[in-house]
């Protein structure tokens, strides 16, 4: 927020071209000879919490997500650039290991200070899926990123702390590993890639799905009953035992209308009995 809203705290100056959330101008991490003068923010930094609790006290009784805003695997991208990290994997393991070990443990120590500050639970925002699949390789995400995760998963749990992991994408080959490493929330933004009666009937109940009317097809371009129908078929198959969340955002930046986002909201509203 303020003047310094457009600069990670990791120090990559975002651009925005348009109304969407923008993208970095360009990586910090251009040579490994420059890992050394990398600057990792201090989780301990004033006003890291400032407001949560105040934001708490106008909402009782609600639940409450710390989030750690883009990371992980996103963030390592936007620092090193997203084919280099990618190629490194392979090419340079060893820098791009420090490189994780940076990002990986800066947030684990965000989440240790979350500790009994009221909140419920924490927030991942790490986009892993193209449109048919995984960025990676499965072995290779469970090799390298996995254990990871699990990790930091644990010490969300370790300090009475859900684990919300969000990301874009088809990940369904990644699926069963994020439940598995201690994923209690996934939300998944693009449902209509996923076919709703398998995806339930394999995981429905074992985690909380949290998705909304797909923002890249149907809540831009559907009529109200392909929204309504959407909406159904989500709250059939993954509502059960009420681990289902459904979500309206507003997403006029990329064509969503203020129609279709109010035929969302009546959808997620009228439909929402979840068994």
């Amino acid at each position: 927020a303020g003047a310094g809203r457009d600069r990670s705290e990791w120090g990559f100056q975002w651009e925005r071209l348009d109304g969407t959330m923008g993208q970095p101008k360009a990586h910090l991490l251009r040579r490994w000879e420059d890992f050394g003068a990398l600057r990792v923010p201090d989780a301990a930094a004033p006003g890291r919490f400032a407001g949560a609790e105040e934001t708490m006290a106008e909402y009782p009784g609600k639940y409450c997500l710390a989030s750690l805003g883009l990371s992980g695997f996103t963030v390592m991208t936007m620092l090193r650039g997203f084919a280099e990290t990618l190629e490194e994997l392979y090419t340079d393991r060893t820098n791009i290991e420090r490189l994780a070990d940076a990002v990986f443990g800066f947030e684990c120590d965000v989440i240790s200070r979350a500790r009994g500050r009221g909140f419920d639970g924490v927030a991942f925002f790490d986009d892993w899926g193209t449109q048919s699949g995984p960025i990676l390789s499965p072995a290779l995400f469970r090799e390298f990123f996995l254990p990871r995760y699990a990790a930091q998963f644990r010490l969300c749990h370790d300090c009475g702390l859900d684990v919300y992991f969000h990301s874009c994408g088809y990940i369904r080959k990644i699926i069963p590993d994020l439940i598995e490493a201690g994923v209690d929330m996934l939300n998944l933004s693009q449902p209509n890639l996923y076919d709703m009666e398998s995806l339930g009937k394999e995981y429905g109940g074992s985690v909380c799905f949290v998705c909304p009317v797909s923002y890249q097809t149907t809540s831009l371009t559907g009529t109200r009953e392909q929204i309504f129908a959407d909406v159904g078929a989500m709250v059939k198959n993954l509502g059960k035992n009420g681990r289902f969340i459904g979500y309206v955002e507003e997403y006029a930046s990329i064509g969503l209308s203020e129609t279709n986002y109010q035929n969302c909201i009546d959808a997620f509203r009228e439909l929402g009995q979840y068994r």
